[in-house]
């Protein structure tokens, strides 16, 4: 059957409204659009929408329409060790439409997902007839919207309703809605009622969802699996859903009756005219997406639809602007899957069609969520690092209660690799660096803000409590240094057997000096020192902090001219394992630079060369990273085609799927936020120092050659800059800074040459 609720006595009674005209197609950009000329067959075709809670996958389809969706709370597990549960699907929203002539084949068949509104669009014509849809999913309503239209009044005839992925609710309904029971008011004409999905999962966290059309013209009636609406000249349908998630939840602590949460929001949402609900959503989207632009220029490949270009750069044609639209679309995900007061993207952003999904579709910390959050701050979008911030802190909290011996400290907190939103997580491996790489990100987020108060009450406590932590762990290791006891590489290695190091993939054998550890401890180390200095406090604590990085034993050449990543030099030239942990000093940190560590940056190069550019999508978005770091723009533009190289749905390569999604395989988001944040890192630097200690601004630092002519617009840099820039000839020619929080002492880099950069606060800079 095509719904389970087809038993339920529902009621899709229908609102007259009047709403103007869908716009008209226009022009497309194609640094700026997906589009297709066919619909969506598979799940990895379709087109995301989000409003940072609630997802939608859109089909496209001409007969029939699927919208499948999420809502970022659906939630399995709790916050115990090995109840990691699970990110849950929410369910379908499908309409089929009744066309004349059977099964058609309609003329110029459209479909696209127009970033810069956020929206996407079906358009197609038949029988002298252009059919047009769109779809949003609206920040302010907190509701997904379809749009149906036709060119010529009361041509839409449609069945439509909504569909719960699980077979019947996985525990008693919620109090209050027992089965049958309808969500809305009660029937009568002035009062629509709404198709509804309703449960509690085995953990029993309760969720609903419901469905309210509005038609123009035409009439409703129930159908035995849905609502039937004849001879309307427009529909709009207004989808909502929620749960009664909190992140105390296992404790017992249960957010808003869901279906409380969904009436109120259908009611505000049908009470406004399409239009309005239309211009708060463009409003609300473009006040984030709109703070940067990328313009590489454009070619004749790029006119054409979005799997026809991925193959044509496969094939070695020119299409730059395919990259520009893969940074726009990674900054697109993240305002679409991460705003302030919800949950943190996870693996696939928020967006999921398996009960049983890859990895669990959770936070992974060995590399997955911090790179989801890369291009957070560079690329103007602090905002949506909330979420991620918000989630550290409350799983400091549930790790420091925990009863697992395994992490249990003294002081300080660590974590496993893979969590939940509760904070709960799989037991498969400690992942003991784990919590200071994610306080990086609270050092960052002021670095780019210059926040003194969140430094101050959030950021650094938490620097503090990791610090004294680590301080405390650190053992002798060669020559008087200090190293990091019982570590690992991540899904790498070591284990000793008769004494020699022998590397297993996978093996979690606890390991002196690895060079992970080393550097992420470094980096913790340099991040507490800074904003203790900016505070001006913990002067007795900073002087012993600071002897033991000094202390530190530092990254390591290896016999064939290789970066270690072991404390023994037992490196393979022909290892070509996906994770390069051993090089997060050259990025996200900062130990290894081109410019003041040159014998490191060549080592690093060494590793990258021999562990080759071919691996997963994730990780090729992290090489593209490496290469701008090591000012190599030609090879990080020669990775990054490669994570553009198109992979089928149930391809086993990495690169792109159809959607221009990341392909892990399976699909990971973390490669299209990493790979936004590369291109960004291609442009701009700011993580380096002068002489002196002051910020080097870098403009244009690992330009390829591949992008001769452009300009970016809203860039950010460390230490509340915002910048423009235009090149040519693979020249800077012009560049506008201007200091937006506080006074500004830095230095400016530009090619070879630097010069002093200092503003004050609100000033703006025009160079040359």
């Amino acid at each position: 059957m095509r719904s389970p609720l087809s038993s339920f006595p529902f009621a899709l009674a229908f609102t007259f409204a009047i709403a103007g005209p869908i716009d008209a197609v226009r022009a497309a950009d194609p640094a700026a659009t997906l589009w297709y000329d066919q619909p969506a067959t598979h799940w990895l075709e379709a087109l995301p929408l989000g409003n940072g809670r609630m997802g939608g996958m859109v089909f496209g389809g001409i007969v029939g329409e699927r919208i499948q969706f999420n809502e970022q709370t659906l939630w399995l597990g709790s916050d115990g060790t090995q109840d990691m549960g699970g990110y849950q699907p929410f369910g379908d929203l499908w309409f089929d439409l009744e066309l004349p002539g059977g099964t058609p084949v309609p003329a110029d068949y459209r479909r696209e997902l127009d970033l810069d509104a956020a929206m996407a669009r079906v358009t197609y014509t038949l029988g002298g007839v252009t059919y047009r849809r769109e779809a949003f999913v609206s920040h302010p309503a907190g509701v997904l919207v379809v749009r149906l239209t036709a060119s010529e009044p009361g041509r839409l005839h449609l069945r439509l309703g909504l569909t719960d992925v699980r077979a019947t609710p996985a525990a008693p309904l919620p109090a209050g809605l027992p089965s049958g029971t309808n969500l809305a008011a009660p029937a009568s004409a002035a009062s629509p009622r709404a198709l509804v999905i309703a449960g509690a999962l085995p953990n029993h966290l309760r969720y609903a969802a419901a469905l309210r059309v509005v038609i123009e013209g035409g009439e409703f009636s129930e159908g035995t699996e849905g609502g039937r609406v004849r001879g309307a000249n427009a529909v709009t349908l207004l989808l909502a859903a929620a749960t009664d998630f909190t992140r105390d939840f296992p404790r017992g602590e249960r957010g808003p009756d869901p279906v409380a949460t969904v009436r109120a929001r259908l009611d505000r949402a049908a009470a406004a005219p399409y239009a309005d609900l239309r211009r708060d959503h463009l409003a609300d989207h473009r006040a984030l997406y709109r703070r940067v632009r990328l313009d590489l220029g454009s070619t004749a490949a790029s006119a054409q639809p979005t799997p026809q270009r991925l193959a044509a750069v496969k094939k070695g044609q020119t299409d730059p602007a395919l990259s520009a639209l893969l940074f726009h679309y990674g900054r697109y995900l993240l305002i679409a899957s991460s705003r302030p007061g919800g949950l943190p993207a996870n693996l696939q952003g928020l967006w999921n069609q398996d009960l049983k999904p890859a990895w669990f579709c959770g936070y992974t910390t060995n590399i997955n969520v911090e790179m989801n959050y890369w291009p957070a701050e560079t690329t103007g979008l602090p905002e949506c690092h909330q979420p991620l911030l918000d989630w550290i802190e409350h799983l400091a909290a549930v790790q420091k209660r925990s009863r697992d011996p395994r992490l249990k400290t003294s002081q300080g907190w660590i974590i496993y690799s893979t969590n939940n939103p509760f904070g709960g997580n799989t037991a498969w491996a400690i992942h003991q660096p784990g919590s200071a790489w994610l306080a990086q990100h609270f050092y960052e987020h002021f670095a780019f803000g210059r926040d003194r108060r969140l430094l101050e009450t959030r950021a650094y406590p938490l620097l503090r409590e990791l610090a004294l932590y680590w301080v405390d762990r650190l053992v002798p290791g060669p020559n008087g240094s200090l190293v990091t006891p019982d570590g690992w590489s991540p899904e790498h290695g070591p284990v000793k057997q008769d004494g020699k190091l022998i590397l297993k993939e996978g093996d979690r054998t606890p390991h002196p000096g690895v060079s992970y550890d080393q550097q992420i401890v470094w980096d913790l180390f340099s991040h507490f020192l800074a904003a203790a200095a900016e505070l001006g406090c913990d002067a007795p604590l900073r002087e012993r902090i600071a002897a033991a990085r000094t202390r530190l034993l530092g990254p390591q050449v290896g016999r064939w001219g290789q970066l270690q990543e072991w404390l023994e030099d037992v490196d393979s030239p022909t290892d070509q394992h996906r994770h390069v942990s051993h090089l997060f000093a050259l990025h996200p940190g900062r130990q290894i630079s081109p410019l003041h560590t040159p014998a490191l940056a060549t080592a690093a190069r060494v590793t990258l060369n021999a562990r080759g550019d071919l691996a997963c999508g994730w990780s090729r978005a992290w090489k593209v990273n490496f290469w701008a770091r090591l000012h190599d723009g030609d090879r990080a533009e020669s990775v990054l085609r490669g994570l553009l190289e198109p992979v089928a749905p149930g391809g086993r390569n990495g690169g792109s799927y159809p959607n221009l999604l990341g392909a892990g395989p399976p699909f990971q988001i973390d490669a299209n936020f990493g790979a936004a944040a590369g291109i960004a890192e291609m442009l701009l630097q700011s993580h380096d120092r002068d002489a002196a200690g002051r910020p080097l601004i870098h403009l244009l630092p690992a330009l390829p050659a591949a992008w001769p002519e452009g300009s970016v617009t809203g860039l950010r840099a460390r230490g509340g800059l915002e910048i423009d820039l235009t090149w040519r000839a693979g020249r800077p020619t012009a560049a506008t800074l201007r200091a937006r929080q506080g006074a500004v002492d830095a230095t400016l880099r530009v090619g070879t040459e630097t010069r002093p950069l200092q503003l004050a606060a609100g000033e703006q800079r025009v160079w040359p």
